[in-house]
């Protein structure tokens, strides 16, 4: 299924409640939100004096970040998508971040918490397409 060397397969044993792509879309909205807050200039040039801490992005940036990525990405069947991917709220983000920090693939401050991803919006009403319907009718998020 995954090769020895990939650094995911270490998260997914651990942790199985999220698909591999949920993960990779993660590291996708961390890359747009460094872009849309400005944060990705001279990320890996030495000279600019930019420094991890000033390009770091909190819990709360992070999931608004995953909802536009996503909606940009998949329009209203955004919800659909992170729900077959094992992901029903906000909280999962977390885990899914918590998860890769554990494998060394993210890092994160001494303030850093799980729970600054625990209700930053209600699932349901946040993948509202435009005329009012839900993006998807899998069940109602645990966010409420």
């Amino acid at each position: 299924m995954f090769e020895s060397t990939d650094p995911l397969a270490d998260a997914l044993e651990r942790d199985s409640r999220f698909h591999r792509d949920a993960y990779l879309f993660v590291f996708e909205a961390l890359r747009f939100a460094q872009q849309q807050l400005g944060l990705d200039r001279g990320a890996d040039d030495e000279e600019s004096g930019s420094t991890e801490d000033e390009r770091h992005i909190t819990g709360q940036q992070l999931c608004h970040a995953i909802r536009q990525y996503a909606v940009k990405q998949y329009g209203a069947l955004a919800k659909f998508v992170l729900n077959h991917w094992g992901i029903h709220a906000t909280r999962d983000f977390g885990e899914v971040v918590f998860n890769l920090i554990a494998i060394g693939q993210m890092r994160k401050t001494d303030s850093d918490r799980r729970e600054d991803f625990d209700n930053v919006f209600e699932f349901n009403e946040a993948f509202r397409d435009p005329f009012g319907t839900l993006a998807s009718d899998t069940g109602k998020g645990r966010d409420a």
